[in-house]
């Protein structure tokens, strides 16, 4: 079983407890994939219910094993699919191959990348939201949430700073995750 309690939030909807029940089986089957973990933090969203809008929720896991932070992100927009369900199905199935390839990783049967991620610097930080962009030393700007920011360093990041990040794609495009803010500023990417 988990070492800490599961956290659910839900943001732009309404509490559910028929929803968080269901979330917290799902996440209790978590363990059979791995069997250190230390954390689990679900939050579900509604972005703006438009009829025409082709998201209408979001699930985003966060879950904590030693040494790392594993981050899902899931938008399901499909008519067919506007219930929480399919959302939180879809995404607990990407929490399982997550935590697969990790455990993988962990038992050497995955070569581990010389290079522990790319450097960049961060551009542009908006902290009230809990977001901000690094911008690669290609010039591209990737995105990140102040939940892949290790050690608790969002709140001691600012534009400027220098940063290792390991790149992820979600359906909604390609974002940094497992963001290590590094000592010094940077003025140039090189």
């Amino acid at each position: 079983m988990m070492e800490l309690p599961l956290q659910v939030s839900f943001h732009g909807l309404p509490h559910s407890d028929a929803v968080a029940e269901y979330i917290k089986k799902k996440a209790e089957k978590l363990d059979t994939f791995h069997d250190r973990i230390t954390s689990c933090r679900v939050a579900i969203e509604s972005p703006h219910r438009h009829q025409h809008e082709g998201r209408p929720y979001r699930v985003r896991i966060d879950i904590g094993v030693p040494g790392s932070e594993l981050v899902v992100s899931r938008d399901v927009g499909e008519p067919s699919h506007a219930d929480p369900y399919a959302a939180i199905d879809a995404a607990f199935d990407d929490a399982q191959r997550k935590l697969k390839d990790h455990g993988r990783m962990q038992r050497g049967d995955v070569k581990h990348h010389e290079e522990q991620g790319a450097h960049g610097l961060v551009t542009k930080l908006f902290s009230y939201e809990g977001y901000g962009f690094i911008t690669t030393r290609e010039g591209e700007e990737i995105y990140f949430h102040k939940n892949s920011v290790l050690n608790g360093a969002f709140d001691r990041m600012q534009r400027g700073a220098r940063v290792r990040y390991v790149t992820d794609t979600g359906d909604d495009g390609v974002h940094a995750s497992s963001v290590t803010l590094l000592p010094g500023r940077g003025v140039a990417l090189s």
